[in-house]
């Protein structure tokens, strides 16, 4: 199926003109879930709980460097010292440090790590050490209709334990509902009845750990153009919203980017998903637009939305937006991942997308999904100062 675009009538692009805006991150989108199968099928194996720590500094760079417009974040312990999780009486109202208590995890069997390998293998230096960069970094792992069962209840359970092993909060993103991308480059998903048994079994391993579940990219944002959904998805979404809210896990709600919707739609939608009773939202996800703009468009949203918190994915918005969401020339790494100090609406910076994953076939990249080795090389050549 063809890309759908999205033409948002006066809204101004970089250059002061209205843009003709892809709908973000679709591709960005099926990379995640192409990658998930060719680790699950593949060598890795994803039984037991190993003891992973984040690299020499790593949590200090998460959870101590400055966040911009007055975020500065919170300097966390680097020991591996348990804290108890929110509860659902305090997952709204805890502060970012308890949140995400001692940063977010280093993902095991980073599909960064397992490319660094394979590149260092086949004497591919350069290739390998962005690589190994990235991997260096936690990145959210991706749960979707492509992992069920006891596969679905193992990957959680692994990146459970290399949480506790390190002292820090498992990321992870829900990405299984019904209709998923509304037939685009991502389509897929459950049934309505799969689809809340499966947020319920999910909610169920995560209660009484520390963890953030981002609740389904896109969805919500795609209502308006694709209204077959609207009259039922709001409410899936609100169901798997509750659930998560008894398991006293924080999640987050789409959220869209700057360049989607306007924040009164953005609003709306989000309070038919049940905003009140998530942490918040999420912005620009698998997208490039420049940390600045995001949060203050995040913060408009917040203020439309009882103070809701907020997450802003700036996995490759070192350069900002660049024209297009498919591998887009020029782009860079943004700031590492970290945790705000609550003095605004910002929780945390997150990768959400895992940089060196290709978009899809387009400026030169391989099927999405696919280590894109030279786009790597250069996310990390560009990345933000």
């Amino acid at each position: 199926m063809h890309h759908h675009r999205t033409t948002i009538p006066g809204r101004a692009g970089s250059h002061g003109t209205t843009t003709r805006t892809t709908t973000p991150g679709r591709a960005g989108r099926r990379a995640a879930v192409v990658t998930a199968a060719a680790l699950l099928t593949g060598a890795v194996v994803l039984t037991g709980a190993p003891a992973i720590a984040a690299p020499s500094g790593s949590t200090a760079a998460r959870t101590s460097a400055a966040v911009p417009r007055g975020s500065t974040s919170t300097t966390a312990s680097t020991t591996a010292v348990a804290r108890p999780p929110v509860t659902p009486r305090t997952l709204r109202t805890a502060p970012p440090v308890e949140v995400f208590a001692g940063g977010p995890t280093l993902q095991p069997d980073a599909q960064a790590g397992v490319a660094a390998t394979r590149l260092a293998a086949e004497g591919r230096t350069t290739e390998a050490a962005a690589a190994r960069t990235i991997a260096a970094q936690p990145v959210a792992t991706w749960l979707g209709d492509w992992l069920r069962g006891d596969l679905l209840d193992r990957v959680v359970a692994r990146n459970l334990a290399a949480a506790e092993a390190s002292g820090t909060t498992p990321v992870f993103v829900t990405y299984a509902v019904p209709n998923r991308d509304c037939g685009g480059f991502s389509a897929g998903g459950l049934t309505a009845a799969d689809y809340t048994a499966w947020n319920g079994r999910i909610a169920g391993m995560l209660r009484g750990h520390r963890a953030v579940v981002l609740v389904e990219p896109d969805s919500l944002s795609h209502l308006p153009t694709c209204r077959s959904e609207d009259a039922t998805r709001p409410a899936l979404l609100a169901a798997a919203v509750d659930a998560f809210a008894a398991a006293g896990v924080p999640a987050y709600l789409d959220g869209g980017n700057e360049n989607w919707n306007k924040p009164a739609v953005q609003a709306d939608l989000l309070q038919r998903a049940g905003i009140d009773r998530a942490r918040g939202f999420f912005t620009n996800v698998s997208n490039f637009y420049a940390l600045e703009g995001e949060q203050a468009y995040a913060e408009r949203l917040s203020a439309l939305t009882g103070g809701s918190r907020y997450v802003v994915d700036v996995s490759r918005n070192g350069r900002g937006w660049l024209g297009t969401w498919c591998n887009p020339p020029g782009a860079g790494l943004g700031q590492t991942p970290r945790v705000a100090n609550g003095t605004t609406g910002l929780d945390a910076l997150l990768w959400v997308k895992t940089p060196g994953l290709s978009d899809g076939t387009c400026n030169g990249g391989p099927a999405a999904g696919t280590w894109y080795a030279s786009y790597a090389v250069a996310l990390v050549a560009n990345r933000a100062g």
